[in-house]
């Protein structure tokens, strides 16, 4: 059994949809997705060669390969989105298998409602939530006794508890926060009509879901995590409160692997080849970017809570240090043997853009590439350069990763070269890299952001 993870390396809108796509056409229903943090907020984007095209939710990327699908305990289901993601899927002829951890969080329509009243209260000094009941669902299950689980949908006493969380959490929410009960996104909260659309919506989705524990999922087929947002996102992260309420990297994963024995993980850190942020807080960098790529972007149009989708250039070594950090927290745990893949290439005006030492440093594509590699250590395990995946990927099966020996020539890996204690790297140089004269990458001198 192999086990995968795909991990956004940046602020999320990396490409992990893709990636976990491009992974499924390998193994299609063999493959088992496991989303290992987040909610219904994620917005993974996959097109396939047929031009099938989806924003996966809440259900696994891989399910226009025929991959099933696991919520983790570590998924905050969301029975509205979750109804609505079946309808859209089976207009693609999906009818994916969805299992789920009965201890899984639950977000309700009042979860929503709050976190809605709350951006629409805070004006010009808003966060930029997508307005989907996240952080109000974690925080309502962890810090008072309003906890609603995927074990409670299939529960008798359902009713009551979703009574429970309008009548009594909601109010308390309300006055807690400073909100007007009577603001739009509060106003018919007490309807009668939606907790029972609420209650329909639920049944749906226990109906739909297999309950199945954590520690039961590398029984069969082959594992691959689907992480949400991304590591410059991660509730640890500098940028607080424009941050998620979720471990982004390795941490939920591990503890995952530890419940099902997995013995043996090969992460897979995805980026753009330049920098984005969807939504208000801190960037690495931001500026204009239109001189070296011409981004097109059908997912994240401008909208009402995100705003507009931000850009900034890729830092390697920074990339590469907070990767390193994300694989030091397996150290001791489990053998992990790290990759990149890098999208959106074909994004590109021919001489792209990155930084060196806070300097723009424009060179070719394969500059850019060698760059990544040296800083990080890391392979690359593929480069996509068009916004379709083809139906039969590089076999990762088949091929090892190429890994850097230390010394600065490139060699085929084995498992001899992976990091049992999760605290060091592989690295690779792709021969292709070396050879032949290219013309040095120039210089910029810095600007204004």
């Amino acid at each position: 059994m192999r086990a995968f993870a795909v991990i956004g390396a940046n602020y999320g809108d990396e490409g992990k949809g893709r990636t976990v796509d491009w992974l499924a056409a390998r193994y299609g229903p063999d493959a088992l997705v496991v989303r290992s943090n987040g909610g219904a907020q994620a917005g993974h984007t996959v097109v396939t060669e047929a031009q099938d095209r989806h924003i996966f939710h809440h259900v696994g990327s891989g399910t226009l390969r025929g991959a099933r699908t696991h919520l983790s305990r570590f998924m905050v289901s969301h029975p509205i989105v979750f109804a609505d993601e079946q309808e859209a899927l089976a207009a693609h002829g999906a009818l994916p298998g969805v299992t789920a951890d009965p201890r899984g969080y639950v977000t309700t329509p009042w979860d929503m409602m709050v976190n809605q009243a709350v951006e629409v209260a805070r004006g010009g000094g808003r966060h930029g939530s997508c307005g989907l009941g996240f952080g109000e669902t974690v925080g309502r299950c962890e810090e008072t006794g309003f906890r609603l689980t995927v074990a409670d949908l299939h529960a008798d006493d359902l009713l009551t508890k979703l009574r429970a969380i309008r009548d009594q959490w909601l109010s308390a929410r309300i006055e807690t926060l400073g909100l007007d009960p009577a603001m739009p996104p509060l106003a018919f909260a007490g309807s009668d009509d939606v907790l029972n659309r609420f209650l329909d919506q639920c049944r749906v989705f226990a109906r739909s879901i297999e309950i199945r524990d954590d520690a039961r999922i590398a029984e069969d087929g082959m594992v691959i995590f689907e992480a949400a947002q991304g590591l410059l996102l991660d509730q640890n992260a500098d940028g607080f409160p424009f941050l998620t309420r979720s471990n982004t990297g390795l941490p939920n994963i591990l503890a995952i692997a530890d419940e099902a024995g997995i013995k043996i993980l090969d992460p897979i850190y995805v980026t753009r080849c330049y920098l984005t942020r969807h939504g208000r807080g801190g960037m690495e960098d931001e500026r204009a970017i239109g001189r070296w790529f011409a981004v097109e972007d059908e997912t994240n149009r401008p909208n009402p809570w995100q705003e507009s989708l931000r850009f900034g250039l890729i830092d390697p070594a920074r990339l590469g240090a907070r990767i390193a950090a994300d694989i030091g927290s397996a150290k001791g745990r489990l053998t992990v043997r790290p990759s990149l893949a890098i999208t959106c290439l074909d994004h590109g005006r021919g001489r792209i853009a990155w930084l060196d030492e806070s300097k723009v440093r424009i060179g070719l594509e394969a500059d850019f590439m060698e760059a990544l590699e040296m800083k990080t250590g890391l392979a690359r395990v593929e480069t996509f350069s068009s916004a379709v995946n083809e139906a039969t990927p590089f076999s990762l099966a088949a091929r090892p990763l190429e890994r850097h020996d230390g010394r600065g020539g490139g060699a085929r890996g084995s498992d001899e070269r992976s990091h049992p204690q999760g605290g060091g790297q592989q690295a690779g140089l792709h021969a292709s890299l070396r050879q032949g004269k290219r013309r040095a990458a120039q210089v910029e001198t810095p600007g204004p952001p």
